[in-house]
């Protein structure tokens, strides 16, 4: 267990290493003057930060850069201070600028976690537990040829052509297709399947188009990603001489494979950080990942993450990332007909 003065050194060296990422010598912490206490002190204190694995000398004469492990009690010692409003009022004016479809505010999200952040942000799509029906409509073309259009909870519309077992008239169609909103309306792909053996004949054929429509959505493979800001991660001066940085070019090519970068199991309203040697590809153990999971629980998830050096401010990004996951939950409540309940409402 470290000591006051312990830890207020090793705050102090890891928030320098953050700021200018050169190792921190004891006689720069001593010129900063915001430690009252001797040069000998700060030594000897630093001694034992080594001693403990906080920090390490990338040569004996060198000052100290922080491990893995200093990031880490760095991270835990952030108070959770919200993003600064005049950042919050320009993300609300930029997402209020944009039609309300799904995919932009996607694409948009991402592009501001970027520039904000100056690291690499993704944002995946939400993914539903289970697709959910709505509403139906059928309208006839020709003879017993009909489209059928549902419409699926979060906004989502599917259409399918089908051929009708005999001719129907658009009134008789559109009865019909009311008569399956009245029944199916909430309902699972699975739930609609146990109630289809009480319909009439024309309704157990649109009955089946709805099934289709509806398992094809459940299995639908929402691994895309939208990512923005390569370009500020290649020009940060730990990657432009890492090992690993052809590795890490190519894992953010590889959108499918990059999303096994973030963490399985995330609370939705907490942001979580994942740091160097914690993650699990090699490609990534000199990087910091902010992520957090944003959505609606028991209807649809999605992640919106931060990948970037593992010196990448924390104390910025945590609360830009918390505030964006907020943001985006709103909007996918909005689809959903359902209120989003901000941790910070209470």
């Amino acid at each position: 267990m470290l000591s006051p003065r312990a830890e207020t050194i090793l705050l102090s060296v890891v928030n320098k290493y953050i700021e200018y990422g050169t190792p921190v010598s004891s006689q720069s912490l001593v010129s900063d003057g915001a430690l009252a206490v001797s040069s000998a002190t700060i030594r000897n204190e630093m001694a034992l930060l080594e001693q403990e694995g906080y920090i390490v000398r990338p040569h004996t004469s060198a000052g100290s850069v922080p491990s893995d492990k200093a990031y880490r009690f760095y991270v835990a010692s952030l108070n959770k201070t919200p993003l600064p409003l005049s950042e919050q009022r320009l993300i609300s004016h930029i997402f209020h600028q944009v039609e309300g479809k799904l995919e932009q505010w996607l694409s948009l999200a991402a592009a501001i976690m970027a520039q904000l952040t100056k690291n690499v942000a993704i944002v995946t799509i939400p993914k539903p537990t289970d697709c959910r029906f709505r509403h139906l409509e059928a309208v006839v073309l020709q003879g017993s040829l009909v489209l059928v259009i549902l419409v699926l909870r979060g906004a989502r519309v599917k259409q399918l052509l089908a051929t009708l077992g005999s001719s129907v008239s658009q009134d008789e169609l559109t009865r019909f297709a009311d008569s399956l909103c009245a029944s199916f309306t909430g309902l699972t792909a699975d739930q609609i399947s146990e109630k289809k053996s009480y319909l009439s004949q024309i309704e157990q054929q649109l009955a089946d188009c709805v099934l289709e429509m509806m398992r094809e959505e459940d299995e639908q493979d929402y691994s895309q990603a939208y990512l923005e800001g390569i370009q500020f991660v290649l020009s940060h001066p730990e990657f432009l001489r890492s090992q690993h940085r052809a590795d890490l070019i190519e894992l953010l090519q590889n959108r499918s494979l990059l999303l096994t970068v973030l963490p399985q199991e995330l609370d939705i309203r907490e942001v979580q950080v994942v740091i160097g040697s914690e993650n699990k590809l090699e490609a990534v153990r000199d990087c910091g990942v902010v992520v957090s999971r944003y959505g609606l629980p028991n209807e649809a998830v999605g992640t919106i993450s931060v990948i970037g050096p593992t010196r990448m401010p924390y104390a910025h990004i945590m609360p830009a990332v918390g505030y964006l996951s907020s943001v985006l939950s709103s909007l996918v409540g909005e689809l959903y007909g359902i209120r989003y309940e901000s941790p910070n409402s209470n």
